[in-house]
């Protein structure tokens, strides 16, 4: 159990930032809307769990303009993925040593 403490990132422990990270792992770029529209949560609540990953440094933004509108994707970095992938680990690792 300790091994898996120690390897898991608290930044993941909320279901919508495990869901931002998963979807971000598999896509390049995903904007605000689609991932509130995936994850049907709240703009504030996105927003929240979204900055915390940013602060993280596991998460980059990037903004620009879809016409006149405003358009802000986000990119999982190297080391969001880094962290990310050691954190499914450590979840595979608990889950083989219940068996």
């Amino acid at each position: 159990m300790k091994s898996f403490l120690d390897k898991s990132h608290k930044a993941f422990e909320s279901r919508i930032r495990l869901g931002i990270m998963s979807m971000l792992a598999v896509n390049d770029t995903l904007d605000f809307n689609a991932l509130k529209a995936y994850l049907e949560v709240t703009d504030g609540n996105l927003a929240s769990h979204l900055k915390a990953l940013e602060k993280e440094a596991f998460i980059g933004v990037k903004k620009s303009f879809v016409g006149n509108k405003p358009n802000t994707r986000y990119f999982i970095t190297a080391d969001g993925k880094k962290a990310f992938e050691a954190h499914l680990e450590a979840l595979q690792e608990l889950i083989r040593s219940q068996k």
